[in-house]
């Protein structure tokens, strides 16, 4: 299994964690996005989706429930796009029916995740995005156990502006502390919302919670996206909302976070 993990991830150059201390705050779609903006420029993007119990990012590409083949290496990663610049790999893939839930004890969920970290043969990829369940508890001790042969360059923390996901977040970051594992940025999502009739941005749901938490603790501000209706309505749909709007801020602010991390991994 050791052997696997290494060769599997040896033309990996980037491993990412996306992290949230609280469900709910759109963790998924902005790995989705990210991937998106990674791959429109120009980098090769795989997404590892070891959220077990709420895989929703097949939905979010569009990419139904195909069948999961198998090579000498191990499981061979779904691909979005015939030029295979953006992969993905979520249980989603392997249940048998998509309303089925996953009622699993702790050992049980440990396992699949490091099958999955070990057994996918992603090929040679820029960057691997890692979307893992709000918390700090079993999943991500298993992801960073079975990653622990491979670099992991840092987490990317999202939240929302409010105080009660800023405090979740905080908590985040000490566990990021306490596992050796380098915070990349803070995202600050549904930061605002965008009006589908004149584009202005009206700060509902407050704004600015998350540039304050990294003040506060020393971290990157990586950026801030609005709640804006057409990226909802892509994430719905399963479509392109980067190829979709490029005029649109959300884009810009997607876009610069992204750009953001790829000079931050540079330097990791």
């Amino acid at each position: 299994m050791e052997q696997n993990n290494e060769s599997n991830l040896a033309q990996v150059r980037h491993v990412v964690l996306v992290l949230s201390g609280k469900g709910g705050v759109g963790k998924s779609t902005i790995t989705t996005e990210l991937a998106l903006a990674l791959r429109h420029a120009g980098k090769k993007v795989g997404i590892l989706d070891v959220d077990l119990c709420g895989p929703s990012i097949p939905r979010m590409l569009s990419m139904g429930r195909p069948d999961v083949h198998q090579c000498d290496s191990g499981w061979v990663p779904v691909y979005t796009d015939a030029q295979k610049s953006l992969a993905l790999m979520s249980i989603g893939f392997l249940l048998e029916d998509p309303d089925e839930a996953v009622v699993w004890r702790g050992p049980k969920k440990t396992a699949m995740i490091g099958q999955f970290v070990s057994d996918v043969a992603w090929g040679e990829l820029d960057v691997l995005l890692v979307d893992t369940p709000p918390g700090t508890s079993d999943e991500h001790l298993a992801v960073l156990e079975n990653l622990k042969k491979h670099r992991v360059d840092g987490a990317i923390l999202v939240t929302t502006p409010q105080a009660v996901s800023t405090g979740d977040v905080r908590r985040e970051i000490t566990f990021c502390k306490k596992t050796g594992v380098r915070i990349l940025g803070i995202v600050e999502n549904m930061s605002g919302f965008v009006c589908p009739h004149c584009s202005e941005c009206s700060n509902i749901f407050s704004k600015g919670g998350g540039e304050e938490l990294a003040k506060m603790t020393g971290s990157v501000f990586l950026g801030s996206v609005p709640l804006d209706p057409l990226l909802s309505t892509s994430i719905e749909d399963g479509k392109d909302f980067i190829q979709s709007f490029p005029d649109s801020a959300t884009f810009s602010a997607i876009s610069s976070i992204s750009q953001t991390l790829l000079d931050s991994l540079q330097t990791a």
